[in-house]
């Protein structure tokens, strides 16, 4: 790539940096603004984020616009992406969603995470494992979405679907 097409390219990446901060803030005008506890309402995260993000764009422009991006390192990795591993990641996220009300919090996240995890794997040219691997991997998913699970469900109250009505899965 030239040095022209070069600090075009940066600069758009700092153009779509202000249009997610400018989308973030305009979905922050829509959420109530009252006051909660200590005083803070439900939109002022979305606003700092807002903010965050657009100082960033424009620290980006700048950055492209007087020399480009200069204490960029050679990114890493292959030529190419590896779009297997991507349908993997992204089957996981989907199944998530999908089944997310039907299986419960706990067993849709573990099934995302083995899933996303097998992508992941891939991705590094390791092999991808059998059932054996998946089963240790949906377990080491269970064990790290059930104590999140009963953190927010138990101590914080927030409802996520759970498989039974018990709460505790």
């Amino acid at each position: 790539m030239n040095t022209s097409a070069s600090t075009v390219a940066q600069t758009l990446i700092g153009v779509g940096v202000l249009l997610l901060a400018i989308g973030i803030g305009a979905g922050a005008l829509a959420i109530p603004a009252e006051a909660g506890y200590a005083g803070v309402g439900p939109n002022f995260l979305p606003w700092i984020v807002a903010i965050v993000l657009a100082v960033c764009g424009g620290a980006l422009i700048a950055e492209a616009r007087s020399g480009g991006f200069r204490e960029r390192e050679t990114p890493s990795g292959a030529e190419r992406g590896d779009w297997r591993a991507l349908a993997w990641v992204a089957a996981g996220i989907l199944v998530n969603a999908a089944f997310i009300e039907r299986i419960g919090f706990v067993a849709a996240c573990a099934l995302c995470y083995a899933l996303a995890v097998r992508g992941l794997r891939s991705a590094e040219g390791r092999p991808a494992g059998g059932v054996v691997r998946t089963l240790a991997d949906a377990g080491t998913g269970v064990a790290i979405a059930a104590p999140v699970f009963w953190l927010f469900t138990k101590v914080l109250a927030v409802n996520l679907p759970g498989l039974t009505g018990t709460g505790w899965l």
